[in-house]
């Protein structure tokens, strides 16, 4: 089954965590079991090889650097011109991985359905190889039908929008195949209130919206909190995501969505994905405590909170993957069945089990978030 995960941080990872994803799994882990400067440190689940191996075959892949005021006491960088220096050394980066031949942009309608046909199988095929263990042989890896290593197609999205100098910055990344912007992150942003932080979007916010719907840039309106989501919808009358968010119903807090913003949020034709942060998946994480063995977290709550989406929408068709692994967490704070990424193709199985159809379980694992790209760049 191809799966399209709607949110890695790849770049990040290679840049701020110095993790070289074209190396096998365990070696990255072993490269930084001894260091302490991040809590994830010798616990990552991503690299190239474990993506094709899950059948991960496409992905939103982010550029991420936050601006903070003086009074901010997040991490981040100190003028918007650091962090925009930080997305274009992000950028790098993934062109040097496209020249490598592990990964390829898609921009537009042509460049996805094309990789899409290339990465599913043949009728009644499967491509997605029980996993063994960490670190499998390259010999081991998914193969594309094709033939080949073939590389992972990736869409470019902002994660904040903080690094955005100038609207003119927006569309000089758009040119570069920027196609999705989450305004905020965490905490007060420069264009928008995130995760924690309260308000609307102000004047530099409804700009920029105003710009991101000229361009046909896609809005995710993940991290925006309950005020800036409710003023970007009443102001963005473009294409319109959520590429790793998960349910208030079902795990308390301003980060996730209420059923009446799911609500709005199927009205608007979006797609969720869901993401595999443990605090997210059950109600009373405490970071650094809570272990997923200890709470009996597994992949099984993952499906809880696909569950619920369908059940507020009435169909499958708003539902999607946004693992955000290796999002500053590791296998310390995610379900005890992900050893790595390449556990996503379990998925599938999981929701047959809930009674999903066949069609329902590919239209989550892939199919609904092509849709969705395939109308915005009509």
């Amino acid at each position: 089954m191809l799966i399209l995960d709607a949110h890695l941080d790849l770049a990040m990872n290679a840049i701020e965590w110095n993790r070289d994803l074209t190396r096998p799994i365990d070696e990255i882990r072993a490269r930084e079991r001894d260091r302490t400067d991040k809590p994830d440190r010798g616990r990552g689940t991503v690299s190239f090889d474990e993506m094709r191996r899950g059948g991960v075959g496409l992905c939103v892949a982010t550029q991420i650097a936050r601006h903070v005021a003086r009074d901010n006491p997040l991490e981040g960088w100190h003028s918007p011109e650091q962090a925009w220096a930080m997305t274009q050394g992000q950028l790098a980066w993934y062109r040097a991985m496209e020249d490598r031949g592990e990964l390829v942009q898609i921009r537009d309608r042509e460049g996805l359905n094309g990789h899409v046909a290339r990465d599913l199988p043949p009728k009644g095929g499967s491509h997605a190889p029980p996993r063994e263990n960490a670190g499998a042989s390259k010999e081991n890896s998914w193969l594309p039908p094709s033939g080949g290593r073939a590389p992972i197609g990736y869409i470019l999205s902002l994660e904040g929008a903080d690094s955005l100098v100038t609207l003119h910055h927006l569309e000089r990344a758009y040119a570069d195949g920027l196609r999705a912007v989450g305004p905020a992150h965490y905490g007060p942003g420069v264009y928008a209130q995130g995760t924690n932080a309260c308000g609307g979007m102000g004047t530099r916010g409804h700009e920029l919206l105003r710009e991101m719907e000229r361009l046909g840039v896609i809005l995710d309106v993940t991290h925006l909190c309950d005020e800036s989501f409710r003023d970007a919808l009443d102001r963005f009358r473009g294409a319109v995501w959520a590429s790793h968010s998960n349910c208030r119903a079902l795990v308390p807090h301003g980060r996730q969505f209420s059923d009446d913003q799911l609500r709005e949020l199927v009205e608007r034709d979006a797609v969720i994905g869901v993401a595999l942060d443990a605090w997210m998946l059950i109600p009373g994480w405490v970071r650094g405590e809570t272990t997923p063995e200890g709470a009996g977290l597994t992949l099984d709550a993952v499906i809880d909170h696909i569950d619920h989406i369908c059940q507020i929408a009435g169909n499958a068709r708003h539902c999607g993957i946004g693992s955000d692994l290796d999002g500053a967490f590791g296998r310390e704070q995610c379900p005890a069945d992900v050893t790595t990424i390449a556990d996503l193709a379990t998925i599938p199985a999981l929701l047959a089990r809930r009674g999903y159809s066949d069609e329902d379980v590919t239209q989550i694992a892939h199919g609904n978030f092509v849709r969705f790209l395939d109308d915005a760049w009509t």
